[in-house]
């Protein structure tokens, strides 16, 4: 029964970072112009409006009982907005995309100081601040990962708006092919070559907490 409280943690800790991810991705739009998720009412943490059946549901349980029930991961609904809106619709569209990681890694940083904060009580003794440590430590880890899995560069990953900023215009084909074929190449990518932003995670997580 123990065995179920990180679990659930877990799952909370996931629902609200995804969720501070996608708000975060309205507010840069509404700042640069675009009111789109503002008028749908995106611009809330209330979780139910962010909910995705797949990402917020399947996912988690899937990679549970992959993992051996030793973690979660999974997605929000994206918050809508319309590059047309934009002030400058490319360089926007990169900076509202940049906008939902660096959320994550400004919480992952915030929860790194609380975690070792907390550790450094628990070394003096502190049964329950070393166990809350260890919990803040989910926090720091579940929105590292978020934050690394959302910049790589395959749609509709925050990572592909920010390459197609840089591509020139001769590399366009590129552009449509990721477009085309992006979400066929993320399944293969989540289920087959996660392990590629493993290191990268834990190098961070390694460095924060």
């Amino acid at each position: 029964m123990s065995d179920i409280y990180p679990i659930a943690f877990q799952l909370i800790v996931l629902l609200f970072s995804v969720v501070i991810h996608e708000v975060s991705h309205g507010v840069a739009a509404y700042r640069l112009g675009d009111p789109t998720a503002k008028l749908m009412g995106r611009l809330t943490l209330n979780p139910i409006k962010h909910l995705d059946f797949f990402g917020s549901l399947i996912m988690p349980f899937s990679v549970f009982l992959l993992t051996g029930g030793r973690f979660v991961f999974g997605w929000a609904k994206p918050v809508p907005y319309n590059p047309a809106n934009l002030k400058n619709p490319r360089l926007g569209s990169a900076l509202v995309a940049l906008a939902g990681p660096l959320s994550n890694f400004s919480l992952a940083v915030i929860f790194g100081l609380i975690s070792r904060l907390l550790a450094g009580f628990g070394a003096g003794g502190a049964d329950f601040a070393a166990a809350a440590s260890a919990l803040v430590g989910y926090v720091v880890l579940i929105n590292l990962l978020l934050a690394v899995f959302n910049l790589v560069p395959i749609p509709p990953l925050d990572g592909s708006r920010v390459l197609f900023y840089f591509l020139p215009q001769s590399a366009r084909a590129v552009e449509e092919f990721l477009e085309r074929y992006g979400f066929v190449i993320l399944m293969l990518f989540i289920f087959f070559g996660f392990r590629l932003i493993a290191p990268v995670v834990y190098l961070l997580y390694d460095l924060l907490v």
